[in-house]
C-alpha cells in the first residue's frame, strides 16, 4: 500500500508560519545585541514582544524606545512588516525576485492569507500589495520625517518618521517616543495627526479595496464588498469622532486644555486608532468611561478583511446589522446596494462574532484570576485590545504576571490569524455531512 503523503491544509500552514516567524523574532530579541543593557530580554518578554509585533498589535511589556538598540528596533520593524502584509505575500515577492513560478498550492495559500474571495488574479494582487505598501509608507515616512525634523536631528527624524510610518500603516502602534507616551506630544499637530490617521485608515481598509479603487478609472465599478467597507468605515469613523468629542469635551485631562482645532484633531485620531492601530495622542487611562467603552466596541469591530488590522471586521459587523434590520422589517433577505447577502455569509459572520466574543470573555475571566486586584474594566479593555490586535492599553500590560502575559500572547496570536483559522488548524480535516437531519423548530426571543 502506498503511504499517504504528509500535507497541511492552508489554515495549518498559516498558523505554523506565523508561529515560526514569532519564534525567530523572539530568539533574536533575547540576544545581547537587541537591548541597550546588553542582556537581551527574557524569553517570555521576547515572545510577548515578537508576538505583538508579528500580530501587529502594539501591546508592550517594556518601552520600545528606551529598551532596544537599533538592531532590536529593526527586528521589531521587520516583524511588523512581515506580520502586517502576511508571510505568504513576502514569500511570493521573493519568488518573483528569484524568477520562480507560483504553484497552485501557493496561490491557494496566498488567497487564504489575503482573505480574498477568488484565486483569480491573486498573484497580480500580491504584486500590487507590495507596490502600494512601498509607496504609502514612503510618502508617510517623508511627511513624518519633515515634521520630526523640527524636534530632532535630521538623521533621527528620518528614522523616527519611517519607523512610525511602517508601524502605523501596518496598524501595529509601536512607537519610539519613550516612557509609554506614544504620540501624546502631537495631539494638536495637524501633520502628525492627519498623516498617521491616513496611514492607519489605508492599512485598515484592506488591499482588495485599495486595488479596486485604484482600478476604478478603468473598470468604473466597485464590488459590494468594497462599497460596504468604505461606507461602514466612514460611518464608524465619523460617529466615533463625534462621540469622543462630546464625551471628552470637558475632561480637563484630555480635550479641555486644547484649542477647538486640537480637540477636533485629537477626537479624529482617537476614533481612527481603535480600528486596530494602537498608537494614541490622548492618554488612555485619563479618558472617561463612556469613551473607553466606545473604544472597546470600536476595537472589537476592528478593520476590514484583507487588511493589516484585526477585529471581527467591518463587513462582519455590517452583515450582522443588516440581518437585524431585515428581521425587524420582517424581510427574509439581507440587501446591500441592491444585492442579496447569501446565508453562508451570514452564518460565517455569526460564527466569527461569536468566536471573538467567546475568546474575549474567556480571556477576561482568566485574567481576573491571574491578575488579582486589577480593575475589571482595565482587564476587559486589555483582552479586547489583544484580540483585535489594537495595542491600546490602560496601563495593565507592563504589570501583567507571567501567566497573564502568556494569556495575552495567545490572544494576540489567535486574533491575528483569526479564531476560526486556529480552530480549523486544530480540528481534523473537514468533510461534508453524508446526510441531513429533518428540520426542527425552537422558540427564539
Amino acid at each position: 500500500m502506498k503511504k499517504k503523503k504528509f500535507s497541511l491544509d492552508p489554515p495549518k500552514i498559516l498558523v505554523l508560519g506565523f508561529a515560526a516567524i514569532i519564534l525567530i523574532g523572539a530568539f533574536l530579541l533575547t540576544t545581547s545585541m537587541a537591548t541597550v543593557d546588553g542582556k537581551g530580554l527574557t524569553f517570555l518578554d521576547a515572545l510577548f514582544t515578537a508576538t505583538s509585533a508579528t500580530c501587529v498589535t502594539g501591546l508592550v511589556v517594556v518601552d520600545t524606545g528606551s529598551t532596544f538598540t537599533i538592531f532590536g528596533e529593526l527586528v521589531i520593524l521587520t516583524l511588523i512588516q512581515v506580520g502586517g502584509l502576511g508571510f505568504m505575500t513576502f514569500a511570493t515577492f521573493f519568488a518573483f525576485l528569484l524568477g520562480k513560478r507560483i504553484s497552485l498550492k501557493e496561490r491557494i495559500l496566498l488567497q487564504e492569507s489575503l482573505n480574498n474571495m477568488s484565486i483569480e488574479g491573486i498573484v497580480r494582487l500580491a504584486k500590487r500589495i507590495i507596490i502600494f505598501t512601498v509607496l504609502i509608507e514612503a510618502v508617510g515616512g517623508i511627511l513624518l520625517s519633515f515634521r520630526f525634523s523640527f524636534d530632532y536631528p535630521i538623521g533621527k527624524a528620518i528614522y523616527l518618521g519611517f519607523f512610525h510610518s511602517i508601524s502605523n500603516f501596518n496598524n501595529a502602534g509601536f512607537d519610539l517616543m519613550g516612557e509609554f507616551k506614544s504620540l501624546t506630544d502631537y495631539a494638536s499637530d495637524p501633520i502628525v495627526t492627519l498623516t498617521v490617521s491616513a496611514l492607519i485608515i489605508l492599512g485598515g481598509i484592506g488591499f482588495i479595496v485599495m486595488n479596486e479603487v485604484f482600478e476604478y478609472r478603468q473598470t468604473k465599478r466597485l464590488s459590494m464588498h468594497t462599497k460596504i467597507v468604505l461606507v461602514s468605515s466612514s460611518i464608524l469613523l465619523v460617529l466615533g469622532t463625534i462621540l469622543i468629542f462630546v464625551f471628552e469635551y470637558d475632561n480637563s485631562k484630555t480635550l479641555q486644555p486644547l484649542s477647538f482645532l486640537g480637540k477636533t484633531l485629537a477626537s479624529i485620531y482617537q476614533s481612527v486608532t481603535p480600528r486596530t492601530a494602537g498608537s494614541n495622542t490622548l492618554n488612555i487611562p485619563d479618558l472617561t468611561h463612556p469613551t473607553l467603552f466606545l473604544i472597546i466596541i470600536l476595537m472589537f469591530i476592528g478593520a476590514s478583511p484583507g487588511s493589516t488590522g484585526g477585529g471581527i471586521k467591518t463587513t462582519t459587523f455590517a452583515t450582522l446589522m443588516g440581518t437585524v434590520w431585515s428581521q425587524i422589517r420582517g424581510k427574509e433577505d439581507v440587501i446591500f446596494f441592491r444585492q442579496r447577502i447569501v446565508y453562508e455569509t451570514i452564518y460565517k459572520a455569526l460564527t466569527v462574532t461569536t468566536s471573538g466574543l467567546f475568546l474575549v470573555i474567556t480571556m477576561t475571566m482568566l485574567l481576573t484570576i491571574t491578575e488579582k486586584g486589577q480593575d475589571f474594566f482595565m482587564i476587559l479593555f486589555e483582552s479586547t485590545s489583544a484580540f483585535a490586535t489594537v495595542g491600546l492599553s490602560m496601563g495593565l500590560t507592563p504589570e501583567l504576571s507571567p501567566l497573564g502575559r502568556i494569556l495575552i500572547t495567545f490572544t494576540m496570536f489567535a486574533g491575528r490569524v483569526g479564531p476560526l483559522t486556529v480552530a480549523f488548524a486544530i480540528a481534523m480535516r473537514r468533510s461534508p455531512d453524508p446526510f441531513r437531519y429533518p428540520k426542527g423548530k425552537i422558540m427564539i426571543g
